[in-house]
Formats: structure tokens, sequence, C-alpha cells
């Protein structure tokens, strides 16, 4: 594979996963039904239907002709190959697509239908167009090219490829090498060990890397839809290796990953289990209370958590850092198109019947709301070019899924429909009503320009429900580039501003633009929170907490 090709996986991967993937779903139902109302239209509006046939008739002409300027959208990596401009027969092939594709979104948006059936409808008809794309066939140039040089082997190495995903991936093409990686081994292997479990979570304690450190700890929370060590991923890549680096006592949440077992295990059993951690960091540390750092979902508990606090006149969290979450859950993006309470109720259903929702499935969701990125980019990469699935870190820990309690998934459903953060004592944790207004401690928030998951608008508003001091902190990056964000990337920026207006866009116009990555100035603002110097632990643990199990623990590894 060359090397651009595999760059263009990464990034393009590296932009569509983690996420609070939808937990929400589409069901074949909806689909079906949107692509029943499309048919039903083109019955019901044959006058309409004919305009937009004889309209792509004449444009079919201008692509036969050699008259047609039709050509794909600029950042349509999938039609790069000269052979698509300059030779005629592909030209002409690519425009016809291009014309069928448009006239199909035309025909759809002119339609008498409402805005929410035309949304969904051109949804529906985007999945049909993009799977027929040119690229996804043998005609594709690359393939052709490929098949000759490889005297036929590529054919061969893609049918072997198709038929071990059929196999063992479900039919979805795979997006990496799972046999590449292991953690413990090239993966999360910063030195530490698990100090303290309960049935729900490790806590893991890192051994620190400079002779003084910080007095007041840090505690990291990741998300309970993915494994923990997204902080830990590589040694460049790393968090954990950074905050330690920066003088910080590091502890990392490593979530159980349940079964039908823990079906019951809902928001408050999480935070039950995490004030339980917090409490061990403090006994642990000496300290009187912690800095905490929450990423998508992780983010949702630590907000319920210092809410909980909040009530019961807690004062254990000094400072919380939050990293893409969502707590204004107003939906404006793809994953509202479908959703209704007919199709809330429909998931919550389902995951209480089997006991979890299935990180597979999700991802598999996910896949379909992006299918150029997370599908068919495989489909040509393993199956028309014959190569093997990429090798890539991030790829390997998004499909080391994890599932989802059912309670706890009523819970995040519940939450998408009610909106409770946003309404002072609407949610209730744990036994204490939560008003997000009454948490007054320091909020750092870090959200991504091109991050379609968690987008920025709604962690902005999201940040804003607190009552304390907020930093918003702008990246330009994508959902999982705002996690790991190492110092040294020359096309890392950042945005930062003092003014709080209520309009998200306005603080952007106002906002002031920084080089590399929101890292180190994240390291400042901590640094300043994270109290005096002292000499670091030589031991981990202590008397009460003893250090057992080497980092990354034993939970991560249960499938």
């Amino acid at each position: 594979m060359s090397n651009k090709n595999t760059d263009d996986l990464q990034r393009q991967a590296s932009e569509n996963t983690l996420g609070l993937n939808p937990v929400i779903g589409i069901r074949r139902k909806d689909l079906l039904s949107s692509a029943r109302n499309v048919l039903r239209q083109a019955v019901r509006q044959p006058l309409h239907s004919a305009k937009h046939i004889a309209h792509f008739g004449l444009e079919l002409k201008n692509v036969l002709l050699g008259k047609s300027s039709l050509q794909p959208e600029g950042d349509d990596r999938r039609f790069h190959d000269p052979a698509w401009s300059s030779n005629p027969l592909y030209r002409r092939y690519l425009q016809t697509y291009l014309a069928w594709r448009k006239e199909l979104n035309d025909w759809i948006s002119d339609a008498d239908l409402s805005p929410q059936d035309i949304s969904r409808g051109q949804f529906v008809i985007n999945l049909m167009t993009e799977a027929m794309a040119p690229t996804n066939t043998l005609a594709n140039p690359q393939a052709v090219k490929r098949f000759f040089e490889t005297g036929g082997k590529s054919l061969l190495d893609g049918l072997s490829n198709l038929a071990k995903d059929m196999v063992h991936n479900g039919g979805m093409p795979s997006q990496v090498n799972m046999d590449a990686f292991e953690v413990g081994k090239n993966l999360g292997t910063s030195e530490g060990a698990v100090v303290y479990r309960n049935d729900v979570l490790e806590l893991i304690q890192y051994q620190p890397i400079t002779e003084q450190v910080h007095a007041r700890p840090l505690l990291v929370v990741p998300p309970q839809i993915n494994k923990f060590y997204v902080f830990d991923l590589s040694p460049e890549k790393s968090l954990a290796r950074f905050c330690l680096r920066s003088h910080q006592q590091t502890f990392i949440i490593s979530w159980r990953n349940p079964t039908k077992a823990q079906r019951e295990w809902g928001l408050s059993t999480y935070i039950d289990a995490l004030k339980e951690a917090v409490d061990a960091v403090l006994a642990i540390t000496g300290a009187k209370d912690l800095n905490m750092l929450g990423a998508c979902s992780g983010g949702i508990t630590c907000t319920a958590l210092v809410g909980h606090y909040a009530a019961t006149g807690e004062t254990k969290v000094n400072a919380l850092t939050l990293l893409v979450s969502v707590l204004d859950t107003t939906l404006d993006n793809q994953v509202a198109l479908f959703v209704d309470e007919q199709t809330l109720e429909a998931a919550k259903r389902h995951s209480y019947q089997s006991g979890v929702l299935e990180g597979s499935d999700m991802a598999k969701v996910f896949a379909w709301m992006r299918p150029n990125d997370l599908i068919w980019n495989y489909w040509v990469n393993n199956y028309l070019l014959g190569n093997e699935p990429p090798v890539f870190d991030i790829l390997f820990w998004n499909n080391d899924t994890t599932r989802l309690p059912a309670a706890f998934h009523g819970d995040l459903i519940e939450m998408f429909k009610n909106n409770p953060l946003t309404r002072p004592e609407a949610l209730e944790v744990s036994g204490t009503a939560i008003d997000l207004k009454q948490v007054k401690c320091d909020i750092y928030s870090v959200a991504g320009t091109n991050d379609h998951i968690t987008p920025w608008q709604s962690c902005y508003r999201s940040a804003h429900l607190f009552g304390g001091k907020i930093e918003f902190v702008l990246s330009n990056s994508g959902h999982i580039q705002s996690i790991l964000n190492p110092p040294g990337n020359p096309k890392a920026r950042f945005m930062t501003g003092e003014d709080r207006p209520n309009e998200p866009l306005v603080w952007q116009e106002n906002a002031v633009k920084h080089a590399d990555s929101w890292w180190l100035h994240w390291q400042t603002w901590l640094g300043e929170r994270a109290g005096e110097m002292k000499k670091a632990p030589t031991r981990l643990g202590n008397r009460a907490y003893a250090a057992g199990e080497a980092a990354p623990g034993t939970y991560v590894h249960e499938r």
C-alpha cells in the first residue's frame, strides 16, 4: 500500500472515530420507511419526476458529447487518480455518476415533503449513491493498475480478505489489522499499577517520572464507551506521559466491560464507583481535593459527579477539564434525523432485552452514518486493491469496543430526550438533584472545529452551564485529534477567548489564535491549579490501597 493511501485512511479514521457513538441508532425500519416515502413521492408527482428525468437526459447528452462541466468536489479524495480527468471514458463514467447523484438529490430537495422527510430522504439516497460510486467497482483505475501490476494476485487477495470479513467481521470491511497490537505490549505501556478495584472500575496510578510532583493529583475519567488506553496509546501520543512530565500525580480510571449480568448499572452506579475512586486517590496522595479530566461520556459522568458533590456540600474536585463533552444535548446533526419518541423507546427496549448495547453494533451504526470514510474506503483498500487492512493504533483502539449496560444506555437516551443538565434539579443521581450553576470549580473545556460527533458549538453551550470560571478552548481538529494532540504538530492550532458571549460564533470571531497544541496551554492552566511542589512518592499506593496488578490492569483485557 502506498504511503499516500495509508495516510488518507489514517486521516479519515482519525476524524471519524470515538464519540458517544450514536447510542440511539438508526433502525432498518426507519430507513425503509424513508425509502418508501421517496418512492411514494415519485408516484404521486409524476410531472415533478418527469421534469428531473428530462433534465438528467440533457446533462447525460452533454456528458456523452464531452461538454459537461461536472466534476467532483475538491476535497473528494476518491477521484484523485488522474485517469478520472484525463481518460475520456473514465471522465464520462464519472460525470454520468455525478449527474445521476445530483439529479436525485435535486429531485428530493424540490419534492412536496416536510423538511424532516426531505432530510431523511437525502440521507437514504446518499447511502445508495455512495454505495454505487464508480470507485467501489473493479473499474476503479487504481484497482485495474494493481491487477496488472500483480498479475491478478490483488484480486485473489481481495477475495480472501472479503471471505475473512464475512466470517469474522459481520460482513463489514476490516478497518485495521487487529493482530498487530496488544494492550500492555505495544499499547498502554506507561508504568503504573492498579491501586484500587471495585466491580465497576480499576484505578491505575502511574509511576512519577520527575523528582518533584504537584501536591494536588489528577484523575482522568475516560468514556464508558471506549477503553481507557486512548490516554496512553503510544509513548509519543500519550496524554498520561505528558501529564507525568508536567509533574502531575496521574491516576486513570479503567472501566469494566459490562455483560448481561450488569444490565442494571446506570449513571448512579458509575457515580458511586467513581466516588470510591476519588476517595482512594485522596487517601493515597494525602490531598484534600483533586483535579479531574473527563472525555465524552466520561465528561458527562464527571459533570454528574461534581453536581452531586455540589448538592452534598463536598469540595473534593478543585478543577474540572472536559474534552469534547456535550452536556446540552440539543441535537442539530445527522443523529437527530431519525430521532423521535418511537426510535428512542425502541433503542431502550432493544438494549433492555439483550442486557447490554454492544459496542460493535454502535460502531456499525456510526459507520453507516459516515460510509465513505468508514466503509467504502476500506472496501477499496482491502478488496479491490487486495491490501491488508492498515496497521494503525487509533483504529485498533476504536475497534476494541466495549458494551454499555442497558440501564446506563437508558439514562443516556433520557438525557438526549429531556436535556436535564440545562435545567436546575432536573437530573437526579445517587440520591441528589443536580444544579450545575452550583458547581463553582474552574472549568477547562476543549472542543474541535471539525468535530461532527460532538459539535463544538454544543460543547461551548455545555461549558456555560456551570457556575464557575470557564476557559473554553477550540482546537482546529476532529474528535479524536482533540484528545490526541501532542505538541510539535506544525498544523496544530487552537483558539482561546476571554469574553463569554451567548453565541458560539460571536466568541469565535473575537477569539485569539495560537500555534501548536492546546496541551501546552492546558499544562499551564492545570499547573496553576495543582498546588505546591513536593517530593515524588517512591512507591505506588499506600497501606490501605496496596499496588496490585501492573498497568494496564485486568479490566482492559475483558472482551
